[in-house]
């Protein structure tokens, strides 16, 4: 079909067979451009003037480098035998273009005169094609490599700004460029900043003409390349932009990568820092401490200064910590704090507990940052950080910020509930034993509780005195099974029970065993207790003076009598614990106190006590109670504890419980 319609023209050329022969051959060089280059279907185009022929090629590739894939090129040594086509078109046609659209349609065509001799045989001579160098248009192959390529061993040790100077000190010889920099900005807050220039810095010279290539990078990341085109060059037009572009993606590559390396090595350090916080936080379960601790972690890694106002019970904010990187600063900061902070960040403060604004930031005392402490979904407080010396906060910074205050706020949150806990128990502990003991002639009663830990833990030890009436006392000391509010449960059950009985007049073995009904009602025999009881009377008138004690063990160690002579003795007989089974086995023993005997009763927390595989034992125990016979009841109380605090100076594992009953001289 082409061939019949370039005849047509040929016979219309007035048998011009040359005319037709070379439209002929340019339009088969279109064809096998488009067939080669873009791979897709084409229409041919044909126009028949009286004046002139034209011919376009159609197709829809992504539109090939036309200039660049007709430069013939070395292979091997040897010329390349195709893409000649379109320095053919731009020889013999009298004019020529292409034009790319944006739905990918690629136009190429051409047009000859009519009536004119052609390139190839003008003034009647064959003539050479001379194929025209386009090595300004586009650098060959080998000049591109040796542009862009830096060996992988090399570009492992090189430094990132050290890379990226030789990139630029190469485009800049590529070109003749008279200058090259690059200015990159990480995002960060601090600006862009000059990373690498190679001769005359574009952009120190205002005024002047430059090219300007963004670098693809991704954000936060920003960054430019900026050439100066030779001296003596009127037009930036000069600098081959497609080689820029090139250089331009290779400094991103470099830039980006050295950048998340950066990135990462910040990350693997914030996630140890915030790990050493939460292990900072998380060793004391002490609100004082806990809060003293969260502006020595923060300053001055994210801040010159930080400050943790808590809510009181009145749910205003109060100054709780504070501290600056210059010691001497803290006191003018402190009063711009304490009481109240100024108004402006007051109104900031109430507009983060009402969870309106998170973060906030305030310009006064100095600009800072504002973070809420929150806990269970509840506002317990706020974290002031002022900003770093030199800069803003940056977004990182803030994200950091808010990490430590949520781990801050968990930390604050568990002290506070420890501690009220351990209020609370501590509280209840001081309920099971008496606020006062009995003061009354010719008696003495001292005590001393010494509980394992001052936590939340409520210890089953126990003591008690209750007075019957001027002439009689009931006395008791015991040790329930176990901690925590069961066995505190138990302990107030077992002193409330024995109270009642002795005072509507039951002896004391019998309200012993009603107890023991009692406990075994509550089917728990893990709770069980072990009962040192003691009714002591004065003896009746005629007798000598001293004090007379009926005295009962249920699975209690035996009580120490200590004569004001310097003996000392166990006295009582063993029985059954109270609450383990239903048959008790008790028996009362008869002693007679006389004027400076001490009687000691204890848990077994004393003799248990241990060093190594040592426990302090009886014998010790009998040593401690004579070391002061005669004395005052607290003095051997006194002289016992040291004692066994002497033994080991390790933590005690259990509570001890003394009473001591002094008959007075």
């Amino acid at each position: 079909m082409l061939r019949r319609e370039m005849s047509n023209a040929s016979l219309s050329a007035d048998g011009d067979d040359e005319l037709a022969d070379t439209v002929l051959l340019l339009a088969s060089e279109l064809c096998d451009n488009a067939t080669l280059h873009a791979g897709t279907e084409f229409e041919v185009e044909l126009s028949i003037r009286p004046d002139e022929i034209m011919v376009a090629v159609t197709d829809h590739g992504a539109g090939p480098l036309e200039l660049h894939l007709s430069r013939p090129r070395p292979k091997f040594g040897r010329a390349a035998s195709h893409g000649r086509g379109l320095m053919l078109v731009e020889q013999l046609a009298t004019s020529w273009g292409t034009r790319h659209d944006r739905d990918g349609t690629h136009r190429i065509w051409f047009s000859i005169a009519r009536g004119e001799p052609s390139a190839a045989t003008r003034n009647g001579t064959p003539q050479a094609i001379e194929l025209p160098s386009l090595v300004a248009e586009w650098p060959d192959t080998e000049q591109v490599r040796q542009l862009l390529h830096v060996p992988t061993s090399l570009g492992l040790r090189l430094e990132m700004p050290v890379l990226v100077a030789e990139l630029i000190r190469r485009l800049r010889e590529v070109l003749g460029a008279e200058g090259v920099s690059v200015d990159v900005d990480h995002g960060d807050g601090s600006g862009a900043f000059s990373l690498a220039h190679d001769g005359a810095d574009p952009s120190a010279l205002p005024g002047t003409p430059f090219v300007e290539v963004g670098l693809p990078l991704t954000s936060p990341l920003r960054g430019v390349l900026r050439i100066l085109p030779a001296a003596g060059t009127e037009s930036t037009a000069s600098v081959n932009t497609e080689i820029a572009e090139l250089t331009a993606q290779r400094i991103a590559l470099a830039v980006e990568k050295d950048w998340l390396r950066d990135a990462d090595l910040r990350r693997r350090a914030w996630m140890a820092y915030l790990a050493d916080a939460s292990e900072l936080f998380g060793q004391s379960m002490e609100v004082p401490l806990v809060v003293a601790l969260v502006p020595q972690v923060v300053v001055p890694r994210l801040g010159q200064w930080c400050a943790v106002l808590l809510l009181d019970e009145t749910s205003q904010l109060r100054l709780s910590a504070l501290t600056h990187a210059d010691d001497e600063t803290i006191p003018d900061l402190r009063a711009a704090l304490d009481p109240t902070p100024p108004a402006d960040l007051r109104h900031q403060l109430d507009e983060i507990l009402d969870g309106s604004a998170a973060p906030g930031w305030f310009s006064e005392p100095t600009d800072g940052v504002a973070v809420g402490l929150t806990a269970r979904a509840q506002p317990i407080g706020v974290l002031l950080v002022g900003r770093p010396a030199g800069r803003s906060h940056t977004p990182e910074d803030v994200a950091l910020i808010g990490d430590i205050a949520r781990r801050a706020s968990l930390a604050i949150d568990n002290a506070q509930t420890t501690a009220a806990h351990i209020a609370t128990s501590q509280a209840l502990q001081q309920a099971l034993l008496p606020r006062a003991l009995p003061r009354e002639p010719g008696i003495e009663f001292a005590a001393e509780y010494l509980p394992a830990s001052a936590g939340s833990d409520v210890g089953g030890d126990f003591y008690d005195v209750l007075t019957l009436s001027p002439q009689q006392w009931l006395a008791s000391i015991g040790d329930v099974c176990g901690k925590g509010a069961r066995a505190a449960a138990r302990t107030g059950m077992v002193r409330d029970v024995l109270r009642v009985l002795i005072r509507e007049g039951s002896s004391l073995t019998r309200a012993i065993e009603i107890l023991n009904e009692v406990m075994m009602d509550a089917a728990d025999p893990s709770q069980f207790c072990t009962l040192a009881a003691a009714l002591i009377s004065r003896p009746p008138p005629g007798e000598p003076p001293g004090l007379t004690v009926e005295l009962i063990l249920a699975g209690h160690p035996r009580a120490v009598l200590a004569r004001s002579d310097g003996t000392a003795e166990f006295i009582g007989s063993y029985g059954t614990a109270v609450g383990l089974t239903s048959q008790l086995k008790l028996v009362a023993t008869q002693h007679r106190l006389y004027a400076g005997d001490t009687l000691l009763a204890y848990t077994d927390g004393v003799t248990e006590r241990r060093r190594g595989r040592e426990q302090f034992g009886s014998e010790r125990l009998l040593s401690a109670a004579s070391a002061t016979a005669g004395g005052e009841g607290r003095h051997v109380i006194a002289s016992v504890r040291s004692a066994v605090e002497a033994f080991s100076s390790g933590p005690r594992r259990d509570d001890i419980a003394l009473l001591a009953v002094r008959a007075s001289p």
